[in-house]
């Protein structure tokens, strides 16, 4: 807010956009139930944007027309600080086609991770560990059945401390919300409500994989036979403006050896939660079935990793080549700096896990990417340690920013 006329905040509903910027915000329109506010942006935008400032602008996609607005008040008041504006949907490219850069930049805002939400104690600190630094530590003293219930009932800030059937029953009427109303809100594009539900279920039982839109098209044409591939990629682009989806895309590296990068990205939820509400599944039912479990846990350290590195200037994506080798998440800095992780619901895999991360290690060009910072598996349950490989042991309960 000290650099830019305006911010951004983006994200899913119900991650806590709106709560984070009135902390911040000396006044504020909600326009999403204020019928005077929209109203008066058809006759004068001008008088939605006076008032003390910083001035949230909440849920302004649902008014596109406000972004030039924004973009010219700031230009005539000169000053920083003047605008928050949250949203849950991205409007067309068109609406922003006027360019904010210099005044306006985005926040992505995500459901809380387990550090935020009190279950995660920090102590193994992803800055530190950029910086080559690898803390031990204690048994956290989470349990597999508590993780498995954390991935059921996700990070959603307004339902902590609520009954698990409760928040099961709360997001299955979060993703119904999304496929009955709001994917048809996006545009102009009529939408199978039925497809969508199939497609998100489709999405869930292939969390954490890299399925094709082939997959994804005969899972969810239904009766009707496959849909066109087009037509699927067209719902996850209306899911992506929505941020109810968030792909982990390939990494790609400078190689030492012959092998080919692949370059699909891997399917993810925002949070896993909404894949286990696609499923109708619960916590009892996830540990039953501890495959479906572990691909669940590998989207939760994805989400947690994303929220710790957005702090960092860093991304996440992952990393696959030809030859079957594949790196669950790469943390990669603006600078360079890189870390790479395997994510493991049990201890037992921990020994495979550092061996293919020390054999992924040996295939990059170090002198073009630089050596890695750290090469860590990222555990479920136990303690935080460095092993006479090099490789750390990282329990999901010590993890923090």
């Amino acid at each position: 807010m000290s650099a830019v006329g305006a911010v951004v905040i983006e994200g899913p509903k119900a991650c806590g956009k709106t709560v984070t910027a009135r902390q911040i915000a000396a006044s504020e329109v909600l326009l999403d139930v204020d019928t005077n506010a929209r109203q008066a942006i058809a006759v004068d935008p001008a008088l939605v944007l006076d008032g003390p400032t910083p001035r949230l602008l909440d849920e302004w996609q649902i008014e596109p027309a406000i972004w030039n607005h924004v973009r010219r008040a700031i230009d005539d008041r000169l000053d920083p600080g003047q605008f928050i504006l949250t949203g849950s949907a991205v409007p067309p490219d068109d609406i922003t086609r006027h360019t904010g850069a210099g005044r306006i930049t985005r926040l992505r805002m995500r459901p809380m991770s387990l550090f935020e939400a009190g279950r995660s104690s920090g102590s193994i600190s992803l800055s530190e560990l950029l910086g080559g630094e690898m803390s031990q530590s204690a048994d956290p003293g989470l349990s597999v059945a508590d993780l498995a219930e954390e991935i059921a009932l996700g990070g959603w800030p307004g339902f902590r401390g609520h009954s698990a059937p409760d928040v099961l029953l709360a997001m299955r009427d979060y993703l119904q919300e999304i496929a009955r109303v709001d994917v048809a809100r996006l545009d102009s594009t009529k939408r199978d409500p039925g497809r969508v539900e199939r497609l998100l279920a489709s999405l869930a039982r292939n969390i954490a994989t890299h399925a094709a839109a082939t997959t994804l098209a005969r899972d969810t044409g239904g009766a009707e036979g496959p849909l066109k591939d087009d037509t699927v990629r067209e719902y996850l682009a209306a899911l992506e403006r929505l941020m109810i989806i968030e792909d982990q895309p390939a990494w790609a590296p400078h190689l030492r050896s012959k092998h080919r990068l692949r370059t699909a990205p891997k399917r993810h939820f925002v949070d896993p939660s909404l894949a286990v509400a696609a499923l109708r599944a619960t916590p009892d039912r996830l540990l039953r079935d501890l495959n479906l479990l572990g691909f669940l846990f590998e989207s939760l350290v994805v989400r947690d990793l994303r929220i710790y590195a957005q702090a960092l200037d860093a991304r996440v994506s992952q990393y696959r080549d030809s030859g079957g080798l594949e790196v669950d998440a790469i943390v990669e800095t603006g600078d360079g700096r890189w870390m790479a992780f395997e994510v493991k619901l049990g201890q037992g895999q921990i020994d495979d896990a550092a061996e293919s991360l020390l054999r992924f290690a040996a295939r990059i060009d170090t002198a073009r990417c630089g050596n890695p910072a750290l090469l860590g598996v990222i555990v479920a349950t136990g303690y935080g340690y460095r092993r006479k490989d090099g490789v750390a042991v990282i329990p999901i309960g010590t993890l923090g920013p």
